[in-house]
């Protein structure tokens, strides 16, 4: 009954909504695909309910991270490679990208399952090759496990404190029991694949005696997706449904010249005829 009550939730939380923003996608979902680097993070901005529930707690668009790990035919290790495949049975030459999904758990896709999507690319700045790949391995290691989610409650009681108790009395998310069956969320799994090359996200700064500084690992369970946007050491690259090089200004793009503002697709006015 417990499972039974469980999926039917799980399901009611990822079923897509009627009011997402855009109903034109804001990437160029072929341009990006071209764009796209073995340990590439990309963000997403979901539709579902679980997603507007990310959205209120993190105050940010991007409500889910995935770890580009390329083509399984990419892969030199392989271990890796059979990994891979164990978990993905399609072909060897789609593009895939590492995820921890609420209802299925750490798993690999294929990137066309978000073409349609807004999506973002972060690429850590200084990374060898080498590295991207130690970063895809630690990923790979953890295909199978269950999703947290009492992470999203526990983040939910972080960002929105109930009450004077210590944040770290009251949250799991300050504690780790060996006892417990592993489980991931998207953007703690890439946070801690990126930590296992001492590759900071957003570490917490601190400032010594004599002034000088030092860097501290943030807990991983804190991050969140917008985290990789924030970060000063990923690079941001955007590929935008328009792109202004190729039309060569941008006063040529297809702008409406009626004067009309738009709140949203469907919700517009022109400002004249609404101060009348």
């Amino acid at each position: 009954m417990k499972r039974y009550v469980f999926k039917k939730l799980v399901d009611w939380l990822n079923e897509e909504i009627g009011d997402y923003f855009h109903d034109v996608p804001l990437t160029s979902f072929d341009r990006m695909c071209e764009e796209l680097r073995m340990g590439d993070v990309l963000l997403i901005e979901g539709r579902s309910r679980v997603s507007r529930i990310i959205k209120s707690i993190t105050t940010s668009p991007w409500t889910h991270s995935a770890l580009y790990i390329g083509r399984i035919d990419e892969i030199k290790d392989g271990n890796l490679q059979n990994k891979i495949a164990e978990h993905f049975p399609g072909r060897h030459n789609e593009l895939l990208v590492l995820e921890s999904l609420l209802g299925m758990g750490t798993v690999v896709r294929p990137v066309n399952i978000y073409q349609g999507e807004h999506i973002r690319i972060c690429r850590s700045k200084v990374t060898s090759l080498d590295e991207r790949y130690k970063v895809i391995s630690y990923a790979v290691k953890q295909l199978g496990y269950d999703y947290d989610v009492r992470h999203i409650l526990d983040l939910a009681r972080f960002f929105f404190p109930f009450s004077i108790i210590p944040r770290r009395w009251r949250s799991s998310l300050f504690t780790f029991k060996a006892d417990q069956p592993t489980k991931n969320v998207c953007s703690y799994l890439l946070a801690e694949a990126f930590a296992s090359i001492q590759y900071p996200v957003l570490p917490v700064v601190g400032k010594e005696e004599d002034g000088s500084l030092r860097l501290f690992k943030k807990n991983s369970k804190l991050l969140t997706p917008k985290d990789f946007d924030y970060s000063p050491y990923f690079e941001i690259i955007k590929y935008p449904l328009f792109h202004i090089d190729e039309l060569q200004s941008y006063r040529s793009l297809p702008w409406d010249n009626s004067g009309m503002i738009c709140n949203e697709d469907g919700d517009c006015f022109i400002p004249e005829e609404q101060d009348q």
